[in-house]
C-alpha cells in the first residue's frame, strides 16, 4: 500500500492582475452595501459607512483588506488625531464592520487570490474610544416648543400644499412627543399603529436603531403626550389626500407625493422632514434658527419625560 501524492491546486493559480483586483474590490464593496441594506439599515447609515471607508481607502492607497494594525495606528493616531471624537469612532466602526463582512463572506476567496489572511487592523489597543467628556445639550423649553407648533399649525391654514405640509408637521410633532429618531418615523407603515395596545395605543417601530451598527432593533413605543391625537388626525384627515391605498401591505404612514413604479405611494425621505423643521424653526421659533433638528426634538422629549419622573 502506497500513499498518493496530493497537491494543492491553489499553489498553481496565477496571481490576479491589478485590473482583476480592482474589479474584485468594487464587487466586494457593492456586496457590503447590499448586505447592510438587507439587514434593514437606513440608506443614510449605509452611505455614511461607505463614505468613511472611501476616505480611509484614499489615504491608504491600497485595498483595505491589506491594512495592518500599524496602518490603523498611523491613521487614527496621526491623520485623525485632532478630529472630532464622533468622526474617529464613526470611522472606526465602519472599518470594523467592513472587516467583519470580509471575514464572513470573502476570507477564503481573498486568501486564494491575494494570500492575505483577513484580520481587522483595529483591536483593544488602538480602537478609538468615544469621548468621556459629557456634552451638555439643553433643548428648547416646553413653551418654546409650543410656540413652534402653534405657529406651524396656523401656517397650515394658508400653505400652498396642505398635505405634505401637514405630514411634515405630524412627523415633527411625533418626534417631539415620543422621541422617535427621524429615520424610525419615516420607515413606519400604516399597520405599525397598534391602537389596541395600551391606554393610548402603541407604535411598532420596526426599524429602531441597533447598537454598534448591528441592524434594526424593533420596539413598541406608547403614544403618550398627545401623540395618539396627532397621529389619528393625520391618518384620518390627511393621509387620504396622498391618493394612496390604505389596504395595501407596506403602505407608508408618511407617504411622499411621488409614486412608485407600481403607482403605490412612495416614502418621504428624512431630508424632507429635516428641511421642513428647519424652515418652521426659522419662521416660528427664530431663536432656534439653524439649531433645531429632529434629534434636538428627541432630546426635548427625553427631558420632558425626565422632568415628569
Amino acid at each position: 500500500m502506497t500513499l498518493a501524492v496530493v497537491r494543492d491546486l491553489r499553489e498553481h493559480r496565477a496571481p490576479a492582475s491589478a485590473e482583476e483586483l480592482a474589479d474584485f474590490e468594487t464587487d466586494v464593496l457593492a456586496g457590503f452595501v447590499l448586505a447592510r441594506a438587507s439587514a434593514g439599515l437606513a440608506d443614510s447609515t449605509i452611505r455614511n459607512d461607505t463614505n468613511h471607508l472611501e476616505l480611509i481607502r484614499t489615504w491608504f492607497g491600497r485595498p483595505l483588506w491589506e491594512m495592518q494594525p500599524s496602518d490603523a495606528d498611523a491613521y487614527f493616531g496621526k491623520v485623525l488625531r485632532d478630529a472630532k471624537p464622533s468622526t474617529r469612532t464613526g470611522r472606526a466602526a465602519a472599518l470594523t464592520v467592513y472587516f467583519q463582512f470580509l471575514e464572513l463572506r470573502h476570507r477564503i476567496e481573498l486568501h486564494n487570490i491575494t494570500g492575505h489572511v483577513i484580520e481587522c487592523p483595529l483591536d483593544e489597543m488602538n480602537r478609538p474610544k468615544a469621548s468621556v467628556d459629557p456634552l451638555l445639550r439643553i433643548p428648547p423649553s416646553e413653551a418654546e416648543i409650543e410656540q413652534l407648533f402653534a405657529g406651524w399649525r396656523e401656517g397650515l391654514l394658508t400653505c400652498r400644499k396642505f398635505a405634505p405640509a401637514a405630514r411634515n408637521y405630524a412627523v415633527a410633532r411625533l418626534v417631539a412627543d415620543v422621541g422617535l429618531r427621524i429615520n424610525e418615523a419615516r420607515m413606519l407603515d400604516l399597520d405599525d399603529a397598534r391602537w389596541e395596545l395600551g391606554r393610548f395605543g402603541k407604535l411598532n417601530v420596526r426599524h429602531g436603531k441597533g447598537s454598534r451598527r448591528r441592524g434594526p432593533k424593533p420596539r413598541l413605543v406608547p403614544l403618550i403626550n398627545g401623540a395618539d391625537v396627532n397621529l389619528r388626525w393625520f391618518i384620518q384627515d390627511v393621509w387620504g389626500l396622498f391618493d394612496g391605498d390604505h389596504t395595501r401591505p407596506g403602505a407608508p404612514m408618511f407617504p411622499s407625493e411621488r409614486k412608485n413604479t407600481d403607482c403605490s405611494c412612495g416614502r418621504a425621505t428624512a431630508d424632507v422632514f429635516r428641511r421642513s423643521l428647519a424652515e418652521a424653526a426659522e419662521r416660528y421659533l427664530p431663536t432656534w434658527a439653524d439649531q433645531l433638528t429632529p434629534h434636538v426634538l428627541r432630546h426635548f422629549c427625553a427631558s420632558q419625560l425626565y422632568l415628569g419622573g
